[in-house]
Parts: structure tokens; C-alpha cells; sequence
């Protein structure tokens, strides 16, 4: 099977990019003020120094897999494994909220878990056509 690598203009590498960079800004973010992005999903617990560690160790898995993706995709090398690592890891996201879901901030549970169903989706559909 050959490997199918998403030309800068397809609408597939346009939407690589984009999902890479939006995951680089969330890794950024959360390395920076992780109770930014951990306050919709665990609520008023995204202030104690514990979550805060949690928030930025998932931070720079997220800034890891942006970079690869982009790294990868700038080098027009394969981005297929990069985008099925960034889908298990929005489906690991999308479980854990549901697992915790009656627990989680009402407004919040729905945002993280359509961004990571989304992300997990997305990546998915992505890295079949890569």
C-alpha cells in the first residue's frame, strides 16, 4: 500500500495543519496557565497544584503531538501515525469525561467532551486518507 501524503493545498493537509496548531495552542496554554483549560473540565479543582500539574503534563502531550504532526507534515512525511496517536488521545479525553461525566461541571462536560469526540473524530477520519 502506497502512502498518501495530503498536498499543502488539499482541503485534508489544510485541515492537518489546523488541528495540529489548535493542539500546539492548547499544549501551550495549558503549560503556561493549565487552570485555563482544566477549569471547564474539573471545575473549581483546575486551582489546586496538583490538577495544575496534571493540566500541563497533558499539555505537553498535546504540544508533543501538534509538533509531530506539523513537524511531519512540513516534511511532507507520513502524518497517518501522528494523527491516530492525537485520535486516541481525544478518545482517552472524550471516555475519561464521560466516566466522571455526573461529577463535571454541567457547561463544561459538554464542551470537552464535543472538543475531544471532535478531535478523535476528526484526527480519525484524517488519518485514513493520509
Amino acid at each position: 500500500m502506497s502512502v498518501v501524503r495530503p498536498s499543502t493545498g488539499s482541503w485534508e493537509g489544510q485541515a492537518v495543519r489546523g488541528l495540529a496548531w489548535a493542539r500546539i495552542g492548547l499544549g501551550v496554554v495549558a503549560l503556561v496557565a493549565p487552570s485555563v483549560p482544566a477549569k471547564p473540565w474539573v471545575g473549581a479543582d483546575a486551582a489546586r497544584t496538583s490538577t495544575q500539574t496534571l493540566a500541563r503534563a497533558l499539555g505537553a502531550l498535546d504540544l508533543s503531538l501538534g509538533l509531530g504532526t506539523v513537524q511531519a507534515s512540513r516534511h511532507r512525511a507520513p502524518v497517518r501515525g501522528w494523527l491516530e496517536a492525537c485520535a486516541l488521545s481525544d478518545a482517552g479525553d472524550a471516555l475519561t469525561t464521560l466516566m466522571g461525566w455526573r461529577s463535571r461541571p454541567k457547561l463544561g462536560r459538554l464542551g470537552v467532551l464535543g472538543a475531544a469526540a471532535g478531535g478523535a473524530i476528526g484526527c480519525g477520519v484524517l488519518a485514513r486518507r493520509t
